[in-house]
């Protein structure tokens, strides 16, 4: 009982150096200071608020923080150690101590400050935060081989990025460390635009570029900016399941229209809903599709966006990893009546940790999300801006992205080949683009099966269905870009021997079969 007390405590994450754990004294109080000081430190180890091991602050500095005399305080401690609660150790400070007294073995009985007694009742929160709870990430979404979300983090630039870190991080100016603006940096903003013009055919100006922590927050603050709850908003079914949460969030009215091979199927939307407030489209790499807007459907669609009067949300993802030709130009340098709000990431580009991403507004509507932003988050943090700003405008960016593209080329030639030597009968999906693919299952097989068992062997590859509002189809999604050629050979194999060990084998012609219980094998993992 002792030992697993002992590590209980040791679990406890440390107070940083120079941090100071909460003690209170009140002079007014008949209790003598040095026994106020000994219960606080008692009671917070007894509440294992202070773990074992943790460094306490010198008597001399905790003495200036109470303004009191070091007598108390070395006193309180000198007690403290008596009983067993601290140790010294010398030229280092004084510790919580490594193994406690028996009567702090005994479970802590929390009170009803600390949370609900008995059975509570149920919670109330948010409807609209209720909505999101059956669809929260799965174990597919964390980082691992097939992770869709992942560049190939394995060849970014480590060296060029630390040496722009160091630059700006030697000499700060006192004007980088007050709040930055709303906008972003306006160096940033400029080369953004001008990568944009040139790579993109986007139509803009830096004035029209704000910088925002990562894609989702940019469809969360359009959301916010255009939509009213209960307005309608066309939804690509499939579509993406980040932007569906935002949209939700903010109140909107979903209505999933179809994509096919040549994107959003307009007709059906004006058929389904003729006066959307909004349109949510990712037209250069249709997700989880992979198809990619024709050039019949883009002025469809602005042109009924212009007579319906509805916003256009152009979510431009994965659009710079295009292998068989140049990536196509964005929707938004079609449009000639300012409709389109477009969204870029520098997750996929860069990495994911960054959470720096774009959004060229129509000038009309920067005022207003300027005003969204304020009291959202004010703005994003200078120093990556600062860091990033000097990795495109010196070259980097390009050159990388450059790199990724035949990187993720490569893999992507792999994955095919490994599907159609370990699963042929897979149905491989989408055009040649992106850092993922998707795959579509036989009937009778569900994909949130294999996922839930292939996560158990370290492989992230998602559901397809989870893409879906309605009629879900069944299907995989695997991502390559941080996935290595060896670590995707291994990982298809093993995602046979899951799909075997579940009950499905290759489909005969007249549909899937299943393999007999007894034959199931527990598959390998390729880690």
């Amino acid at each position: 009982m002792a030992s697993d007390m002992a590590t209980i405590l040791v679990s406890v994450s440390p107070i940083p150096p120079g941090i100071m754990p909460a003690v209170s004294v009140d002079r007014e109080s008949a209790k003598p200071l040095h026994r106020q000081i000994y219960e606080s430190y008692r009671n917070a180890i007894v509440e294992r608020r202070l773990g074992a091991r943790q460094r306490l602050p010198s008597t001399r500095s905790l003495a200036a923080e109470l303004q009191i005399s070091r007598i108390p305080i070395l006193n309180a401690f000198e007690q403290l150690r008596a009983e067993g609660y601290l140790e010294g150790r010398i030229g280092s400070g004084t510790y919580v101590a490594r193994s406690l007294p028996d009567e702090l073995l005994k479970p802590v009985r929390r009170n009803a400050s600390r949370g609900p007694v008995g059975k509570p009742s149920r919670r109330v929160i948010a409807r609209r935060v209720e909505a999101l709870l059956p669809e929260a990430a799965g174990p597919w979404f964390k980082p691992g081989p097939f992770h869709i979300g992942q560049p190939p983090l394995d060849h970014f630039p480590v060296r060029i990025w630390s040496r722009l870190v160091a630059r700006h991080a030697r000499s700060p100016e006192v004007h980088e460390l007050h709040y930055g603006q709303t906008m972003g940096l306006a160096s940033l903003r400029k080369a953004v635009a001008e990568y944009l013009k040139t790579a993109r055919a986007v139509v803009c100006e830096p004035e029209q570029v704000m910088m925002v922590s990562g894609s989702q927050q940019a469809l969360e603050l359009a959301s916010h900016v255009l939509l009213d709850p209960g307005w309608p908003v066309w939804f690509e079914e499939p579509g993406y399941f980040g932007a569906r949460h935002a949209l939700k969030l903010a109140g909107a009215r979903l209505v999933p229209v179809p994509v096919d091979d040549e994107g959003l199927n307009v007709s059906a939307g004006i058929a389904l809903c003729p006066r959307p407030r909004a349109i949510f489209v990712t037209p250069s790499h249709q997700f989880p599709l992979g198809a990619t807007m024709s050039a019949t459907r883009r002025l469809q669609l602005l042109d009924w966006a212009r007579q319906s009067e509805s916003w256009i949300i152009e979510d431009d993802y994965d659009s710079e990893y295009r292998f068989g030709n140049l990536p196509f130009s964005s929707l938004q340098g079609l449009d000639r009546d300012s409709r389109v709000i477009y969204v870029g990431t520098l997750s996929k580009t860069l990495f994911p940790a960054l959470r720096l991403a774009y959004i060229v507004l129509p000038a009309d509507l920067v005022d207003a999300f300027i005003r969204a932003r304020r009291a959202m988050d004010l703005c994003s943090p200078t120093f990556p801006q600062l860091v990033l700003s000097d990795f495109i405008r010196e070259g980097h960016f390009g050159r990388h992205v450059r790199k990724m593209r035949l990187l993720c080329r490569e893999r992507r030639t792999a994955l095919v080949r490994a599907l159609r030597e370990e699963l042929d009968w897979l149905n491989v999906l989408g055009d040649q683009a992106g850092m993922y693919l998707a795959v579509g299952l036989p009937g009778g097989i569900q994909d949130r099966e294999i996922c839930e068992r292939a996560a158990e062997e370290g492989l992230r590859v998602a559901p397809l269905s989870e893409c879906y509002l309605e009629t879900p189809r069944q299907g995989l999604l695997l991502g390559y870009g941080g996935t290595n050629v060896e670590e995707i050979a291994k990982g298809v194999r093993c995602l046979r021997e899951v799909i075997e060990s579940i009950g499905y084998a290759r489909p005969s012609r007249g549909g899937s079969r299943t393999i007999p219980r007894s034959a199931k094998k527990r598959p390998r993992s390729p880690h």
